[in-house]
């Protein structure tokens, strides 16, 4: 009996030894992962990729060392090298849709377009929901110059996870080379709300800013013209039960837009904070946003009862004219400062059932994008 029990004791004495010994491996991982990844970031792909390679050996049951491995590779141009490696990581019980984003793309760079779609697709049936999926089956077409295959794709991904930022950025460049920009400008100020600190961000600010400077015209103190649709519809491509079915774009957005320019003598930063904060009043006072829902108007609406819709309209101009905006600032350092911190707590919150919905519509799109 006393043999049975030293024994029992031994085991597990060991058992917890190898139970220890495995946890420091992992965080030895850990930090060796941690470090190669950072110097990933730094550009410093060979480093890398030796640091990852340990960390693997540690912890192999661990996808993203060589995931991150791969990621080395890509960096570095081997993309047939990364390839083998992703195929490879697929097998993890714990692989997601990043693994597949990659493996097409590795593909793809390397002119095999049927293989890439495969792996995308391949990964869309494990992952439906994946918008960085969609969005890299959409830039395949959009690298091609085929915008219409492109929209379809970033569109869906649009749908299935609305939190995404890419999609809209991509969707937005689309449709603001288009004739019905009208889209552009909604998907594009979501975008800048999903992305809020990054050159994207910026690139996207000028480009609403110049938009609304080139498509509204102050003809007369009573007089105005604005342009962002031609409002075409295609009876074939209407979505039953899914999609708004009216030419929104002149109908609904349009005609608010004009009523919210008039009185204005001149289209800058200040005027259109003036102009997007009449809109919005407009837009609920006309009960459009039950016949017509729209997710960033709802958010924009809240900002208005925030009393922050001056400052969040500044934001999102800020750079198409920085002089302008900067002149603002100054002289609103506190309110600025303000709405910073309450904008970083109450941020726009998408989901399937809170998003932007868009009518399908013809469009021609510019081969300037």
């Amino acid at each position: 009996m006393s043999k049975i029990i030293k024994t029992l004791v031994l085991f597990l004495f060991i058992s917890a030894g190898e139970i220890a010994f495995s946890q420091t491996d992992k965080e030895t991982a850990l930090s060796k992962g941690q470090e190669g990844i950072k110097l990933i970031d730094e550009g410093k792909p060979d480093e890398a990729i030796v640091l990852l390679k340990e960390a693997q050996k540690l912890d192999p049951s661990n996808m993203v060392y060589p995931y991150e491995i791969a990621l080395a590779n890509i960096i570095k141009g081997d993309y047939e090298k990364g390839a083998k490696i992703l195929e490879k990581t697929k097998k993890y019980k714990d692989v997601n849709d990043q693994v597949y984003q990659q493996l097409g793309n590795c593909y793809d760079m390397m002119g095999e377009k049927d293989k890439a779609f495969e792996a995308y697709d391949e990964g869309l049936e494990k992952f439906p929901n994946s918008g960085c999926i969609y969005l890299e089956k959409g830039n395949v077409y959009f690298n091609d110059k085929e915008y219409l295959d492109a929209l379809q794709y970033y569109e869906k991904g649009i749908k299935v996870q609305p939190e995404f930022p890419s999609n809209y950025f991509k969707a937005a460049l689309i449709f603001l080379g288009s004739d019905e920009e009208v889209w552009g400008m909604i998907y594009g100020e979501i975008f800048m709300n999903l992305e809020r600190n990054t050159d994207r961000t910026g690139q996207m600010s000028k480009i609403l800013y110049d938009v609304y400077k080139r498509e509204i015209d102050i003809i007369s103190d009573t007089e105005v013209s604005v342009s962002f649709s031609k409002g075409s519809i295609n009876i074939n491509d209407l979505i039953k039960g899914d999609e708004i079915k009216l030419p929104y774009g002149t109908i609904v957005y349009e005609t608010t837009l004009s009523l919210a320019v008039t009185g204005e003598i001149a289209i800058d930063i200040n005027s259109l904070d003036r102009i997007r904060k009449k809109f919005i009043e407009i837009y609920f006072q006309n009960d459009n946003n039950e016949k017509y829902p729209n997710a960033l108007f709802d958010y924009e609406n809240e900002i208005l009862k925030a009393e922050y819709m001056e400052e969040y309209n500044h934001w999102i101009l800020m750079d198409g004219n920085k002089k302008d905006f900067d002149a603002w600032r100054s002289a609103n350092e506190d309110k600025w400062d303000n709405f910073l911190r309450w904008f970083s707590d109450n941020p726009i919150k998408l989901d399937k059932t809170n998003r932007t919905k868009r009518c399908f519509i013809q469009i021609f799109i510019s081969q300037n994008i």
